[in-house]
């Protein structure tokens, strides 16, 4: 894979979160965002109508219910990138991921989404995000803002923000919390969700560092480190073949076969779903309910991207999806020290591409943080997978009872199989990955 081609970004100099509005699924109705790039307050007319509706997958605003700004909400999603200089992949003498690492590197992002609600007090944002920011997401410093901008910002009867140093000299618990969620993505061997120990599971499957990883295998790699790493109180279930096995999910969770009176403790759920919408390229009647997942209070965003280049989708505006990006190659952070710098975990720049550009192959994530979220989660996505114009053909489904088959997926394409009654094996050859075609 040509390095070069793999770390350009589709940067569209006219992104603009100010001119969107926030769906808040909790509180019905649009967030005002109409501050303008100069600080004054634009007016809130008919173009302010669902035109310019970003929908989100931003559930850490979601879920507090508050009229918190798409831009706190966007810079405070952890942003995984391509690294250099950390120590030696086991195996190798790779001490970058650059060119090969963008689908590791989204699904962490996608994991730390469910980290994040889960861990995180609901509607937490990043403290440094509360300073006001340029259009393109760069943070600017209150102590340097132009005379216009202060003025407004003292006519608005706000107090002053205290500079990011000030804040973070007297950490709270909750930033506390969020450097401790980084340290499990951090680029050495002993980080449970980092690069080393992914590529460490990537081994079951057939791969090495420096190989390209699809979306599906990564979901399984996801579901092994998490259960690895038994301090959660949280579970990742893959759907085998587009379904999701209502009954193999509450056994995951610890519900005791569904029987709430046993009083069995509930571990939270990253639901995760491998999907192929379309042969070499995305069927476009799967657009309208990608959406609908999207606008999902359960959802916390897609790994995929474009040909052999991941990205994690959060939200849409219109037709573009709005996506972090991985293809930027960053210096490794110690996170082994003290107050190691997390300026380089959050993205100040939105970026977006058209639907039709999004790869078919894909895999989905939701969150449920109680036995009630999960039967919600399951009554929402049924809702939002039959009303679209692929009703007939739903990206996937629920399924009561429990599978029959357990399958494990490896880089050549087998699917190895085994019975609950007897052991077999069976190869099944496809040259499209581990996926079913819709």
């Amino acid at each position: 894979m040509d390095v070069s081609e793999e770390c350009t970004n589709d940067v569209d100099p006219t992104d603009d979160l100010a001119s969107f509005e926030l769906v808040n699924l909790c509180n019905p109705g649009l967030l005002d965002l109409s501050d303008d790039v100069s600080g004054h307050v634009q007016e809130s007319k008919e173009k302010t109508k669902l035109k310019t509706k970003l929908v989100s997958a931003w559930n850490n605003v979601k879920y507090g219910g508050e009229r918190e700004g798409s831009r706190q909400a966007f810079s405070s999603l952890l942003w995984m990138t391509y690294r250099k200089g950390f120590a030696p992949l086991d195996g190798s003498a790779l001490t970058s991921d650059a060119g090969w690492g963008c689908m590791l590197r989204s699904a962490q992002m996608l994991l730390a989404q469910g980290l994040m609600l889960h861990v995180m007090p609901a509607g937490w944002t990043w403290p440094a995000t509360h300073r006001r920011t340029k259009d393109d997401l760069e943070i600017v410093d209150p102590r340097v803002l132009d005379d216009s901008l202060g003025e407004s910002y003292r006519d608005s009867g706000k107090p002053r923000r205290r500079s990011l140093d000030v804040m973070l000299d007297s950490e709270s618990s909750e930033e506390r919390d969020h450097r401790r969620l980084v340290t499990w993505f951090g680029d050495l061997p002993s980080a449970p969700f980092g690069l080393h120990r992914l590529v460490e599971l990537g081994r079951a499957s057939g791969k090495r560092a420096g190989d390209w990883y699809g979306p599906s295998i990564a979901a399984h790699m996801l579901q092994k480190a998490v259960k690895a790493f038994d301090v959660l109180n949280l579970v990742v279930y893959v759907a085998q073949d587009c379904t999701v096995y209502v009954g193999d999910v509450l056994d995951l969770c610890g519900s005791s076969r569904g029987d709430p009176s046993v009083g069995c403790r509930w571990k939270s759920l990253v639901l995760l779903v491998p999907v192929r919408l379309g042969g070499d390229v995305l069927n476009p009647a799967y657009v309208q309910c990608v959406k609908r997942l999207l606008m999902l209070r359960c959802c916390i965003g897609i790994i995929g991207g474009k040909p052999k280049h991941s990205l994690y989708f959060v939200g849409f505006q219109n037709d573009q999806l709005i996506y972090l990006d991985p293809h930027y190659c960053q210096t490794a952070v110690d996170i082994k020290q003290d107050n190691f710098p997390l300026e380089s975990f959050h993205c100040k720049t939105v970026r977006k591409m058209p639907f039709n550009r999004m790869d078919p192959s894909c895999t989905l994530g939701f969150y449920a943080r109680s036995r009630d979220d999960f039967y919600k989660l399951c009554s929402d996505v049924k809702m939002a997978l039959t009303s679209s114009s692929a009703e007939k053909y739903p990206i996937f489904t629920f399924v009561d009872g429990r599978a029959e088959v357990e399958r494990e997926y490896t880089s050549d394409s087998i699917t190895r199989v085994k019975t609950k009654d007897k052991m077999s094996r069976k190869q099944k050859k496809s040259s499209t990955e581990e996926f079913v075609l819709l």
